[in-house]
């Protein structure tokens, strides 16, 4: 927000020089990113009075001019398109020195003499304006010093302010903070209630109380809009950047800047019945003051005439009802709109403005009449009328509650690592507008006003304090606290645990975006519907994840781009799944492989990864984890269908594995083979406690078993049989051998495995070990069909 100091030092003036108090603004947590002289650098710059104009005789852009500035009339040549005879403007006398040390001289132009300059406003760096002449009042003395005349030893200071200080929004509440920081009274102008003289009411209908709490409205009669807005208001809202338009809209406009509240005027005869506040209809449409026709949104509140929207509630007016220089009868708004009601309306219609920035950090909701009654007062000064009664409809249950928060006088020592005195404490509170109310165990109760929403519990007050008292003031403590030592269960693996296996197995971590383009996340997961953002950041990032895989094959993807071949790419992170009203937030580790299986060298081969290859780190970290997963050929929309495995622990699914689909690769532009994978984290990061066995000192067993199998039967399958039927003492089972052939028939293979057998205590003899051997061999033959090869 850009304010002018001598504005603020209008309501509250410490005896500080304008840097101390930039700074002391700044030390408060109100940053000040700039702050500048509201005009150059000039002298002799006076008030000049043109009484004549003729065309120049040799120039058809120039005029001659007879000025009069002080004690005698001089000849000025002008080229601007806006002199004139009776105006009132700018005049530099020779030997004046101009912004950029430009010094004005006696000259002649085109043969004509020329005794001065008449200045525009860039001239004299008071804006960027240089369209014509600076235009000053009729009333303007004639030969005063300009700089005198409008105040110009002034400085404009830009405060760039966090959305939780809405109260700063406006002079009322930077004099406020000025005057607790320098413990001075701030006197703001005389509100008081302006006389009724007609009996005339707007009808004001709410209908969305939720949207608009309260909604004020005032019909003033007879206004003269062609009045001039006075000067001391538009350069004072020139210096806080706003532009001045008309008296009704200058008026609104200084009110908001003086007091926060935002403020609108509509032409009575504009409005069809009264005033009704509601939220849209389909299809509504609404021709905004800027020109621009925008198709209103249910989601979107208005202000409507009892036949059509008027205006954007908190944004911005409509055209057709808005004030011009032929209106005679006003109606004036004042309102409090709930926040989140105006939140990201304004940006929904490609719009800002000081309205709509306002209205969505939070304004004060007893302030309205006071803004009420203020602009009438002004508006009955510049542009006269009649005004009538204010009439008020609100909804109390709607309204903002004020939150009354205890305060632990032990609480703010601890938080702050200083005892400030209790006196001192009540003092700060009090002046910051707060009430207060001693207990009796060592702390207060704190009524927190209307126009300070940010306050709601109890750190709040006590940064409150720390921000007054001063961070300076405050000493540097060390943290001191007892930890004690938190219950882990040694059955879970830490997830730090799995990522540093996962690189010791050469995988790079990633860590994507949760937002991903939902016609990717389309082509990965057709069974779940990415939940929509409300303000996506790019049409490439509007759904929430429902896997982790569109972002890593995103990386892939800018990796290969990059002549990047040899990837191997792991994440941890949440996926989002609807669930009724309800969002399933679901831990997922995924991973992502391709390219050569090894770093190019001399001594490596050039083989690139295949399925078995991430199957084989999977098995590695379950093996880590101590959880037996099963492999189960399976069907996936986004994997191949030969080489799609689902994992399976304890019967139930706990993730998938495979190579991506080729049609899914070929839509995504990626190149070779790409396999990846899918958990559940929380399925599988509980596994066992390890505990130390003792090693056996007896010779083990090895027996080797040759079957044949059908084509269909998985290892696996064979595997558990095997675990099954050998007894307690088995150490192992591995394959060492398979093979397919005409010797052995079509549809079926030949599996070789051995067995292993070891006692702790004494040395197994063969009549136990041919009895296992046989009991295999017995549920193998019967539950596979299998059969000895010989």
């Amino acid at each position: 927000m850009k304010f002018s100091e001598q504005w603020l030092r209008e309501w509250v003036n410490p005896d500080i020089d304008t840097q101390a108090l930039v700074d002391q603004i700044t030390m408060a947590g109100l940053e000040v990113d700039e702050f500048e002289r509201v005009a150059g650098s000039f002298s002799d710059v006076i008030v000049g009075e043109v009484l004549s104009v003729e065309q120049h005789p040799d120039a058809d852009k120039l005029r001659v001019c007879q000025v009069a500035g002080g004690e005698e009339t001089v000849q000025v040549v002008c080229g601007a398109p806006n002199v004139r005879a009776g105006l009132k403007v700018p005049f530099a006398v020779v030997g004046a020195v101009l912004p950029g040390n430009f010094k004005i001289k006696k000259a002649k132009l085109r043969g004509q003499p020329s005794n001065g300059m008449l200045c525009s406003e860039s001239e004299l760096q008071l804006s960027e304006s240089h369209e014509g002449l600076m235009e000053l009042p009729e009333s303007a003395p004639v030969g005063k010093s300009l700089r005198e005349y409008l105040g110009l030893d002034d400085v404009t200071i830009d405060v760039d302010l966090t959305p939780n200080r809405s109260d700063c929004l406006s002079i009322r509440g930077l004099a406020r903070e000025v005057g607790v920081l320098n413990r001075l009274v701030v006197e703001g102008p005389d509100i008081r209630p302006v006389e009724p003289i007609h009996s005339e009411l707007i009808d004001v209908r709410i209908d969305a109380p939720e949207g608009c709490p309260r909604y004020l409205g005032r019909i003033i009669r007879n206004v003269d809009l062609s009045a001039e807005t006075p000067l001391w208001m538009r350069e004072r809202l020139r210096r806080s950047g706003v532009r001045s338009i008309d008296p009704a809209v200058d008026v609104t406009n200084y009110v908001m800047l003086e007091l926060g509240q935002p403020m609108h005027a509509f032409d009575r005869s504009e409005i069809v019945g009264g005033i009704v506040v509601r939220w849209a209809k389909a299809g509504e449409k609404l021709v905004l003051l800027d020109g621009q026709e925008v198709e209103l949104t249910p989601e979107t509140l208005i202000i409507a005439d009892h036949d059509k929207p008027i205006a954007i509630a908190g944004v911005m007016g409509g055209e057709h009802s808005g004030v011009v220089e032929n209106t005679r009868d006003l109606v004036l708004e004042a309102a409090f709109f709930d926040p989140i009601s105006i939140a990201g309306k304004a940006r929904h219609y490609g719009l800002h403005t000081d309205a709509s920035h306002r209205f969505e950090r939070g304004v004060d909701p007893k302030l309205t009449r006071d803004a009420m009654e203020r602009a009438t007062a002004l508006l009955l000064e510049i542009v006269g009328g009649e005004a009538g009664e204010i009439v008020e409809v609100h909804s109390e249950a709607h309204l903002p509650q004020e939150p009354v928060i205890e305060l632990r006088e032990q609480r703010v020592a601890d938080v702050l690592g200083l005892a400030i005195d209790r006196t001192e404490i009540e003092e700060i509170l009090t002046r910051l507008g707060l009430h207060i109310d001693k207990l009796t165990r060592g702390g207060w109760k704190v009524h927190v006003p209307s126009f300070r929403p940010d306050i709601t519990i109890e750190v709040d007050l006590i940064e409150e304090i720390g921000r007054i008292y001063g961070y300076n003031n405050l000493p540097v403590t060390e943290p001191v606290g007892s930890l004690g030592l938190r219950e882990e269960k040694e059955a879970v693996r830490p997830l730090s645990g799995i990522r540093s296996f996962l690189v010791a197995r050469g995988y790079q971590e990633a860590v994507t975006y949760s937002f991903v383009d939902e016609k990717v996340q389309s082509l990965i997961d057709v069974h779940n519907e990415g939940i929509e953002l409300a303000n996506p950041i790019s049409s490439d990032m509007a759904v929430m994840r429902t896997s982790l895989w569109p972002g890593l094959l995103k990386t892939v993807a800018y990796n290969q781009n990059r002549q990047q071949s040899r990837i191997r790419l792991f994440e941890t992170g949440l996926r989002f799944i609807r669930s009724g009203d309800e969002i399933d937030q679901v831990p997922m580790l995924s991973g992502v492989v391709t390219g050569p299986e090894s770093p190019e060298s001399w001594v490596n081969g050039r083989r690139n990864v295949d399925f078995y290859d991430v199957k084989g780190d999977l098995e590695a970290l379950f093996d880590l984890l101590g959880i037996e997963v099963e492999f189960h050929a399976a069907e996936h929309a986004a994997l191949h269908p030969g080489q799609c495995a689902e994992l399976r622990l304890a019967g139930l699914r706990v993730g998938w594995v495979g190579a991506l689909h080729p049609q899914v690769q070929k839509k995504l532009d990626l190149d070779g083979a790409i396999y990846m994978f899918e958990l559940f984290l929380n399925s599988i990061v509980a596994g066992y406690v390890p505990n130390f066995k003792e090693f056996s000192k007896f010779p083990e067993v090895r027996r080797d078993l040759a079957i044949i199998i059908g084509n269909e039967v998985t290892y696996a399958e064979v595997q558990r049989i095997a675990r099954q039927q050998a007894g307690e003492y088995l150490t192992g089972v591995r394959v060492f051998d398979v093979f397919e052939g005409e010797a052995i028939g079509e549809g079926r293979k030949s599996l070789a495995l051995s067995l292993f057998w070891q006692h702790p205590e004494r040395t197994l003899n063969d009549d136990e070990i041919q009895a296992w051997f046989n009991a295999v061999i017995d549920a193998l033959k019967a539950e596979l069909d299998a059969t000895l090869r010989s």
